[in-house]
């Protein structure tokens, strides 16, 4: 891996990472995975920052990937504190919906025995894996294109024929 992709595919990971994991503000990724795109084009904005030369639409895509990668690990590393402090008032939420009684047996099972585990967290470790491959590696496209800086200008000032 080229080391001017790696600090820019690390921030933008940070910022697909951390506000994915956070409870609340993770309903954005419910807008077609929009954090997980913005990690993408963070991670474009700062490659293209970092060189004086255009982003092409292949460097824009290569960091986005990586970044999509590096996201998903930060995401994993946040998401199992964040787990861990609100499985008791998960627990009490998925207890008051059983006890009302309107959740048929095949959810009533599934939000018993794998909400908040093990299994949740791999479950959605792998779903953000998948997505930040997949989108980050759009939003850098995107981000390749909308930062995409003008090419120098030509030295000998007698433009081409």
């Amino acid at each position: 891996m080229s080391g001017h992709l790696l600090q820019p595919a690390i921030l933008g990971g940070l910022v697909m990472g951390v506000l994915s994991a956070l409870p609340v503000v993770a309903v954005g990724n419910l807008c077609c995975c929009l954090w997980v795109v913005c990690g993408g084009l963070a991670a474009a904005y700062l490659l293209q920052q970092n060189q004086p030369a255009p982003l092409t639409p292949g460097d824009g895509a290569l960091v986005g990937l990586i970044a999509g990668v590096f996201g998903a690990c930060i995401f994993l590393i946040l998401f199992i504190p964040v787990t861990i402090l609100l499985a008791p008032m998960q627990q009490q939420v998925i207890e008051r919906l059983i006890d009302s009684g309107r959740m048929p047996p095949e959810v009533r099972e599934y939000m018993t025995s794998y909400a908040g585990g093990l299994v949740g967290v791999a479950v959605n470790f792998v779903a953000m894996l998948v997505a930040g491959v997949v989108f980050s590696t759009l939003g850098g496209l995107l981000g390749a294109a909308v930062f995409r800086k003008p090419p120098a200008p030509l030295q000998s000032g007698v433009p081409p024929a």
